[in-house]
Parts: structure tokens; C-alpha cells; sequence
């Protein structure tokens, strides 16, 4: 709320409307809004761990880096350039950072009803305690008091953490990674655990124009010599032990489609070998990125890794984009998927094996109730996802409850997880799930379906105890 330059938070924002309902969905938040954040699944670097510096300036930090916030000023009008996204081909971008923060406050008004309104809002409030909201007119105060608070030590990564209570965070990194930040952090003290998660795709996918350059580094990194079929899955496996032994949880696969048809032996190193000679066709390769999704799976049921399988988004969708400023600038659109399908191969082989789990994630929430629902509701060992990127927003949140609870129940998904390349929006991410989710209670209750008792133990579970329970390391 804004009162002049008086800005306050509505204490009750993202909650039901109607009095009877809120109350209870208050009294369900009130349980859950102060428990420890698990951070299963995001894209915050270790080494920024590692380094532990302040952050630059709030473009730095809260701006440039924040695709969901880019690719809005973007589709008004605005370039890269003007919003200092660096460039790969060495073209001039906007240096100034107040300059780059005053074009942001000038179009506040455009994040309305946007999660990424909701996110900034939070971290402006919560996070720094600013107590003015964005406009044309305090652009520079704002900035001014943000910058006051990035100079102090409580604004270091790591003090973020503890001040947050974030109980665990998992990176995302390359197979090919020596994991050598998280070695090092792994040393240092404190309460949380920063873990890394094993991101495989650019070794999958046999057309990815760095591939052959990645085969020839998965031989170093791994003391494998890669020459074949046979040796790239052994190098896969010791990098997956290596994983695990910094502490490593999970793997993470963002494929094009979620096909798992295996392909028989001959044919995977047929494939391969015409990969090494850059002489595999597009239908091969995905073929061959199908059968690795298959493969990564056995492996699952090998080492306990718990495979994320999250499918369905076309990268880099305009090219100009893509070769000016490089991935995850705001380009990456939403395409319709098939599950049921797909899936088939992997979870006929594995779904009923108590060694494996996978979890589903999608950002076609069409597929919700029609098939990812009742196939985690049917197999032990898949859960579903939480809403995620494109769907991690308020009334898309509530529609998955809609969707996905009468079928597959709360406990066959995964509880929340942020997905955030930010550090700053990871309290904030999860203080909307657990809004979310305890509207979504409340309303059970107030239909009489649960007991206020059985909506507050299920809030705690979907906002703390499932997401452990979902990424639990094997023993």
C-alpha cells in the first residue's frame, strides 16, 4: 500500500478476500511464514558463496540479471542495451547503474499484477526495509537507500542465508564442473549447506555447437578417455560419484521433450560416433537425447540421485537475442508437451522401483489434471513438481492445487521449490508459495473438507518437510 511516498505491506497480500476464509488462511501462514527456506532447485552460482562480496549497486543485483523483469521492459520497447544486459559481440550497453535503476522505476507500473511485482515488492520491503516504493519521483532516493544497505556485512551472500534461514541451497552446475567452489565451501562454517545439482544437457544434446569441445573436458574432469558410447557413460557416472560426494542430491534435465525411449546399444554409439565427426542429424540427436534421459535414469536408480525432469520450453527463441547477448535473457517460450507418452519407457522400467525418484515439472499447466497428476498419483516413484518459472505466480499456483490435489494428492508433489538465478527473491519466492498454499487450505477448511488442525500440518509439509523428504540424500 502507498500513502504519498508511505509505503506498507497489506500483512494479508496474496491471501483469500472474503473475512471467514482469511482468517483461517492467517492463521495457516502464521505456522509456516518463519520455518527454514529448502532451496532444492535454483541457479544461484556457488562462487558467489565463495567470494561472499558485497553486492555492487541494486541494478547489479536486482535488474540485469532478472530475466522475468528484462523480458517485460523488453516487450515494451526497451533493448538490452538500454538495461545493461552485457553483450557477447562487444556492443555498448548503458554503464550507468542509476540510469539502468531510474528506467526500471519509471516503468514500475507494468509489473501490476505480475509475480515479479509481488517478488520486488518483498525483497524491497522485507529484504532491505526500503521504505519507499518505486516511481520516476524516488528513483534516486530508493537507489540511494538500497545502495546503504549493499555496503553493509548483514548483505553479503552468505549473511543473506542466515539472516533468511535457508536451510539448504542447491546450485545448478555443468557435468563438466570441477566442483571446485563447493569443495571449498564445504570447509567453511555456518548452518546452511550449499550443495550442487548435476546439470548434464549440454552433453545430451549431441548438435549443441560446444559439444565435441565438452567431450574432450568430461575426459579431463573425469580421468575417463571418451572415445565411444561405453566410456561417455562411464565418464557420466564418475562425474555423478563426484557430484555426490560434494553432496549433490539431485540432477536437473530442461530437454525439449520429455521423450525416454531407450535405443538399443548399436545405435546409441552409432549415433555418438557420428557426433564425434559432427555428422548427426537432428532426428538423431534427439533420439539419442531421449535415450540418454532413459540412461539418467537407470543411473538414478544406481547412485540415488534424484533425477528433475522439467521438459517443454524452446530456447533462445529469437536468434539476434541469442547471438548478441547470449542465453537466459528473457527469450525462452513455453511449448504444448505430451507426458503420458513419453514417460512410458522410463517409468514402465523404473517407476515402480523404490531406488528412483523423479520429479516432473512442467510449464504447460495444461497437462496438470490430464496426465502429470494421475501419473504421480499411480507411481511410486514420481512426484510432481511445483508450479515453476512460466507457472510460479499466484492464480497459476492456485490452479495447480485445483488441478493436481484431487488426484494426486498433496503428498505425491514435491513441496515448493524457487528456481531463481537471484538470490535476493529467494525468501521472497517462498513467502508466496506459503501464502498461496494457505489460501488454498484455508478454503478447504472453510468448506468443511479439513480440519483447521490438518490445513496447518499440511502447510508445514508442503513448505518444509516434502521438499527435504523429495530431495532426501540416499543412506
Amino acid at each position: 500500500m502507498t500513502r504519498g511516498n508511505e509505503w506498507t505491506l497489506d500483512p494479508a497480500r496474496g491471501l483469500p478476500a472474503d473475512s471467514a476464509t482469511r482468517a483461517h488462511a492467517l492463521e495457516i501462514f502464521r505456522h509456516t511464514q518463519h520455518l527454514p527456506l529448502v532451496s532444492m532447485h535454483g541457479h544461484v552460482e556457488a562462487d558467489l558463496f565463495l567470494r561472499n562480496e558485497t553486492f555492487g549497486n541494486p541494478a547489479e543485483l536486482l535488474i540485469i540479471p532478472d530475466h522475468y523483469l528484462v523480458r517485460m521492459l523488453v516487450s515494451q520497447g526497451h533493448s538490452h542495451a538500454e538495461l545493461g544486459v552485457p553483450s557477447k559481440d562487444g556492443s555498448v550497453v548503458e554503464s550507468d547503474p542509476r540510469a539502468i535503476w531510474r528506467l526500471f522505476c519509471r516503468n514500475w507500473k507494468l509489473f501490476r499484477g505480475t509475480p515479479t511485482r509481488f517478488w520486488l515488492e518483498h525483497e524491497l520491503a522485507i529484504v532491505f526495509g526500503a521504505t519507499t516504493a518505486p516511481s520516476e519521483e524516488t528513483a534516486d532516493a530508493l537507489y540511494d537507500e538500497l545502495q546503504a544497505s549493499l555496503n553493509t556485512e548483514a548483505f553479503r551472500p552468505r549473511s543473506i542465508l542466515e539472516r533468511f534461514k535457508v536451510e539448504i541451497l542447491a546450485t545448478t552446475d555443468p557435468a563438466i564442473s570441477d566442483l571446485a567452489a563447493h569443495h571449498k565451501l564445504a570447509q567453511l562454517p555456518g548452518n546452511h549447506t550449499i550443495v550442487p545439482t548435476f546439470r548434464p544437457d549440454s552433453l545430451l544434446h549431441v548438435r549443441n555447437s560446444q559439444w565435441q569441445k565438452e567431450i574432450r573436458t568430461l575426459s579431463q574432469v573425469s580421468g575417463v578417455e571418451v572415445g565411444d558410447y561405453s566410456t561417455f557413460l562411464a565418464a557420466l557416472r564418475q562425474r555423478r560419484t563426484a557430484f555426490i560426494a560434494a553432496g549433490a542430491r539431485a540432477t536437473d534435465h530442461g530437454h525439449l521433450s520429455a521423450d525416454t525411449t531407450p535405443l538399443p546399444p548399436a545405435d546409441a554409439q552409432r549415433i555418438f560416433a557420428a557426433a564425434l565427426t559432427g555428422t548427426a542429424t537432428a532426428r538423431e540427436a534427439e533420439a539419442f537425447a531421449a535415450n540418454m534421459i532413459f540412461e539418467m535414469a537407470r543411473m538414478s536408480t544406481e547412485d540415488g540421485l534424484v533425477m528433475q525432469l522439467h521438459p517443454g520450453v524452446l530456447r533462445n527463441h529469437n536468434a539476434n537475442v541469442l547471438g548478441t547477448y547470449g542465453p537466459d535473457t528473457g527469450f525462452d517460450i513455453p511449448v504444448k508437451m505430451e507426458f503420458t507418452r513419453a514417460l512410458a519407457p522410463m517409468l514402465d522400467a523404473f517407476g515402480m522401483n523404490p531406488d528412483f525418484r523423479v520429479i516432473a515439472f512442467t510449464t504447460d499447466e495444461t497437462v496438470y489434471s490430464r496426465e502429470l497428476a494421475p501419473l504421480a498419483g499411480a507411481y511410486p516413484a514420481m512426484r510432481l513438481g511445483a508450479p515453476w518459472w512460466f507457472l510460479d505466480s499466484p492464480e497459476q499456483m492456485r490452479r495447480f492445487r485445483e488441478s493436481a490435489v484431487e488426484t494426486a494428492g498433496f503428498y505425491n508433489t514435491s513441496g515448493f521449490v524457487d528456481d531463481t538465478r537471484a538470490l535476493a527473491s529467494v525468501p521472497a519466492r517462498h513467502d508466496l508459495s506459503r501464502r498461496i498454499d494457505a489460501g488454498y487450505l484455508a478454503r478447504l477448511v472453510a468448506e468443511g473438507r479439513l480440519g483447521l488442525d490438518e490445513g496447518i500440518e499440511t502447510a508445514i509439509d508442503l513448505a518444509y518437510n516434502l521438499p527435504l523428504q523429495s530431495y532426501a540424500a540416499r543412506t
